[in-house]
């Protein structure tokens, strides 16, 4: 049974991000050593951009210079990290790795967290966290691959979409 492994923060030169990662995956695969190195990560966003009055999608990185790594530390998993080209090493004092707290990685979004999803389309909910925490709005979009909804609030006499995570709204009771 293969031991739980923990998410490191690694450090790159920046622009070789998605270089240090496929190096990474190629090594962790050629050595047979997915036990100890379990997912790496190159955490990006997507953004629309507007140039030339053209919106594009455009993925960006969210940490440019960085790549999450979910392994176990041993020496030779550390020194695998360690020695991939491009990579500086890890982030901790004295470039000891230190592991993301389990908050840390919720907020990073960087693992999926299974949401029960009980309102659909349609439906009116009460939105139960952030800067909107309490307003009530209808759904009109569910997007459960992206962690997604958008929802219709009535603010100041006007119809306002707003984007929130699946978990920050809850259906009426």
């Amino acid at each position: 049974m293969p031991e739980e492994g923990k998410w490191y923060v690694v450090h790159t030169y920046s622009g070789y991000e998605n270089k240090v990662a496929s190096n990474l995956e190629k090594t962790v695969e050629n050595r047979q050593l997915q036990d100890l190195i379990q997912e790496i990560r190159v955490p990006t966003e997507t953004v629309t951009e507007i140039k030339d009055n053209k919106k594009r999608d455009v993925e960006r990185k969210i940490f440019p210079g960085y790549v999450l790594v979910k392994m176990v530390l041993t020496d030779e998993s550390w020194y695998v990290v360690r020695n991939i080209r491009g990579c500086t090493g890890f982030v901790g004092p004295s470039s000891k790795p230190i592991p993301l707290t389990n908050e840390e990685v919720a907020r990073l979004g960087v693992e999926k967290r299974e949401v029960e999803v009980n309102y659909d389309v349609g439906d009116s909910v009460q939105i139960v966290d952030g800067p909107l925490e309490g307003f009530v709005g209808t759904v009109e979009e569910v997007d459960l691959e992206k962690n997604r909804v958008r929802v219709t609030v009535s603010m100041f006499g006007r119809e306002t979409p707003v984007e929130l995570e699946l978990d920050q709204a809850e259906t009426m009771d």
